[in-house]
């Protein structure tokens, strides 16, 4: 099969062709390239987003507001439901758990415009980003020799644009060339200099001025931040203007005055929550500056799981929702997922679906799921259970976070799936997307 290049002539000549003008902004390497059917694909999606685009438009203009699902676009709107399925979708549109997907037609873009997150978030973000940021988008197409995925990208402003991964890291893609990002990035921190939930469009515009060799102007936004972080404030969530500092010492390549600050947090933040982050950053900085001890000394620091990994997984025994026992031994000759989650966590529900079809696959060879529920909400997680009719045992303990098993495998977060091997072993604790197929593959295949 012939392999094409993607660029931007690609796009524009396909475009071209059907009288559509959309803002395509593509930069992928030369040499990643595509088959002919997924230039194809990328294109047909990207006319399904124009479609959607003018349809949500023309929607907000009659309404004053946008619908809740965008199927609420059919037919008076949006006169042809194939705009609503990607053709990379091998699924069609059709969700494998049905849970929080459009209720009425099979859909395969992301979009989340309820009122209340339109109100609360996407409203201030719209005026912020000039209408540059997303309301629907499509993660469908791979990235050419790797595991990630494109993201098509359809803004409020009605452009499209491809970024590779989260579109906020790809500013260029955002706003078509270096020259608009840094233009774009400035009036955003003019609207919103101190808000913390923006605090992120410092490090990238410092990253933007440096690629255009405003070094004096990368140093200035330093400064400027510092001016107005305030990592002391009682709420705690506001240490993380620390994250954003370091990063941007990182960024200047000012290593020894970011370790000094992380030195120093070592020692004064002993009961802090993101202590662990602290020892993390300490162990990078050793290791881009060549300390490999320090650095695999800092790493366990960070995160003591790590000496877990190829030793015997910490035996349990709970009860699971249908009242029976349930213990690690009784999985031995089997591979074990120990998927911890949470209805309320919105990566856990992202990442069920990959789940189901890892399961489905290789269930038969050996491989089963223990989900260990960190819900309080019992309701809500038997909705959830009985709409997505998952084939796994799950154990719910109604006591969330302190769910003994939880401290047991030193969850911090979620989801961390551990992944056991047949003889008991730890083999990951981090076996999500592809690679719990990848693991999987390697221990059956």
């Amino acid at each position: 099969m012939p392999y094409i290049s993607i660029c931007s002539s690609v796009f524009s000549a396909v475009l071209e062709s059907r009288n559509e003008k959309p803002n395509i902004n593509v930069d992928l390497e030369n040499e990643h390239q595509l088959t002919k059917q997924e230039v194809e694909n990328i294109n047909t999606c990207t006319h399904n987003l124009k479609a959607i685009g003018e349809a949500l438009h023309a929607y907000e203009n009659r309404n004053g507001c946008f619908p809740e699902w965008l199927s609420e676009l059919y037919p008076k709107y949006l006169t042809n439901t194939d705009f609503l399925v990607c053709p990379s979708d091998e699924d069609k549109g059709v969700p494998i758990l049905p849970y929080d997907t459009d209720p009425n037609l099979p859909v395969s873009y992301t979009y989340d415009c309820t009122p209340e997150y339109y109100e609360q978030w996407l409203k201030r973000e719209r005026h912020v980003y000039d209408g540059k940021n997303p309301i629907v988008q499509c993660s469908h197409p791979k990235y050419p020799y790797s595991d990630s995925n494109l993201y098509l990208n359809l803004s409020f402003s009605n452009t499209i644009y491809i970024s590779k991964g989260g579109w906020r890291k790809q500013p260029i893609s955002v706003f078509g060339n270096l020259e608009a990002a840094i233009s774009g990035h400035e009036r955003a921190l003019k609207i919103v200099p101190d808000d913390p939930g923006f605090f992120y469009l410092y490090p990238e515009l410092q990253r933007l001025y440096l690629q255009a060799d405003k070094v004096i102007a990368a140093e200035n936004l330093i400064n400027r931040f510092k001016s107005v972080m305030k990592p002391h404030d009682e709420n705690i969530m506001r240490f993380r203007d620390y994250w954003t500092y370091i990063e941007m010492l990182k960024i200047s390549g000012e290593h020894q005055e970011t370790l000094k600050l992380l030195l120093h947090l070592e020692e004064t933040e002993k009961e802090n929550p993101f202590r662990t982050s602290i020892f993390r950053e300490i162990a990078m900085i050793h290791e881009e500056t060549g300390n490999a001890e320090l650095a695999d000394a800092y790493y366990n620091k960070a995160d003591s799981r790590l000496a877990m990994i190829g030793k015997p997984a910490p035996d349990f025994s709970v009860t699971d929702i249908d009242g029976n026992t349930v213990s690690l031994k009784d999985f031995r000759g089997k591979v074990l997922l120990l998927d911890f989650w949470s209805t309320t966590c919105g990566p856990c529900i992202g990442e069920m679906p990959n789940v189901r079809k890892v399961y489905d696959e290789f269930n038969a060879m050996g491989f089963e799921v223990i989900g260990i529920s960190l819900d309080e909400d019992e309701e809500r997680l038997y909705d959830y259970l009985n709409t997505c009719n998952l084939p796994w045992r799950q154990v719910f303990t109604g006591e969330g976070w302190e769910t003994p098993i939880r401290k047991t495998y030193k969850v911090r977060g979620i989801p961390p799936p551990w992944l056991i091997d047949k003889d008991g072993n730890v083999i990951s604790y981090k076996a999500r997307g592809s690679e719990l197929r990848r693991l999987c593959e390697f221990l059956f295949l």
